[in-house]
């Protein structure tokens, strides 16, 4: 991840000169400085120095003074409703992009000529941040093209990464934004439909939790590789995963591919495929598709079924007859229970594709 050691000598040494605590964050308000305090501190930042990141309502509250397109410091008041002191947000800005936040507690005595003796000091972190996102961005190109289906592309590019290796998609959110660039070093990162990651096999888990917590979305985590050059195969894994993870809640929000069992040859399937299953349960209504459906997954097993619809066992049996007469299918038949229960996994993979 970025230069810790000289981010800190830096935050330190602005500390010193505007005797002020201060603390420094990336754009999506995760902690990646901060100096001794030795003074009182408020709620806020004490949770932001124990949890590395700010809450989404305390981040809210902070975007609505501006500080996203802000030139210069903002000043924050104090605000009782949200245990927070007065404070200073110096946005760090390079060539008209943001790229953090300073944040300063103020007792009043940051006056502009003040502040203006940090000014370089603010610079350099700025300027920092802004070296990191330009290399992450190269990084992403790298990464497009190793993860690309085309093995010309693949051919022409190389990573010097040891394997193994495995692939991370995420969904991303349009009301969030995520700074891929404050990923762990040696994390190689790229925007897009779904975002992209390649990391070392033991560190994928947490580069998924960390972003799929971000975006408020899913992950999906593709099989290791030891060869990076054979990371474009976990790639297709994650993009699968990722696919499951969206559609049954039981493996969301993030879902490797080796915990996903049969779910990994539907995840496969083309919508053609997908539609030809999910045509053996179209005369199902959608209380029979549930009910079916709950009673398969548990392997057919009519008292936890029923426990877990919330309904009396005879109840369950009759909604169970109704589905086999309108599906003319027997569920005490291997076979028929087979092609009921893909086929209602097909519908949910499907989504509202079915209709269109």
């Amino acid at each position: 991840m970025h230069n810790t050691a000289d981010l800190q000598e830096t935050v330190d040494e602005i500390a010193r000169v505007l005797g002020a605590s201060a603390t420094l964050e990336d754009r999506s308000f995760r902690l990646l400085a901060y100096n001794a305090q030795h003074d009182e501190i408020d709620t806020v930042r004490q949770e932001v120095i124990l949890r590395r990141r700010a809450s989404g309502a305390v981040r809210d509250y902070f975007e609505g003074f501006g500080i996203a397109k802000a030139l210069g410091p903002v000043r924050i008041p104090a605000d009782h409703d949200h245990h927070l002191k007065a404070r200073i947000c110096w946005p760090l800005r390079h060539r008209d992009v943001t790229y953090g936040y300073l944040w300063l507690l103020d007792s009043g005595n940051l006056t502009d000529d003040v502040l203006a003796r940090a000014a370089g000091l603010v610079t350099q972190a700025a300027l920092a941040l802004a070296h990191e996102a330009r290399s992450r961005q190269d990084a992403g190109r790298v990464l497009r093209a190793l993860l690309s289906g085309d093995p010309e592309e693949r051919g022409g590019v190389s990573v010097d990464m040891p394997g193994p290796v495995a692939a991370v998609a995420v969904r991303e959110s349009p009301e969030r934004v995520a700074t891929l660039w404050t990923l762990p070093r040696g994390v190689l990162a790229r925007t897009g439909s779904p975002v992209a990651l390649l990391a070392p096999a033991q560190l994928a888990a947490e580069v998924a939790q960390t972003l799929q917590g971000v975006y408020g979305t899913a992950a999906g985590i593709g099989g290791p590789r030891r060869d990076p050059a054979d990371a474009w195969r976990s790639w297709r894994e994650a993009q699968q995963a990722l696919r499951i993870a969206e559609h049954f809640p039981r493996f969301a929000p993030v879902a490797r591919w080796e915990d996903l069992g049969v779910h990994r040859l539907l995840a496969r399937l083309g919508r053609d495929d997908l539609r030809e299953l999910a045509a053996e349960v179209a005369a199902l209504e959608a209380e029979q598709a549930r009910t079916v459906e709950v009673y398969l997954d548990l392997g057919g097993h009519a008292q936890k079924a029923a426990a877990e619809l919330g309904v009396h066992r005879q109840t369950l049996y009759y909604r169970l007859g109704k589905a086999e007469r309108a599906l003319n299918r027997d569920l005490d038949d291997g076979d028929d229970r087979l092609v009921i229960h893909l086929g209602l996994k097909a519908v949910h993979l499907l989504g509202d594709s079915m209709n269109g």
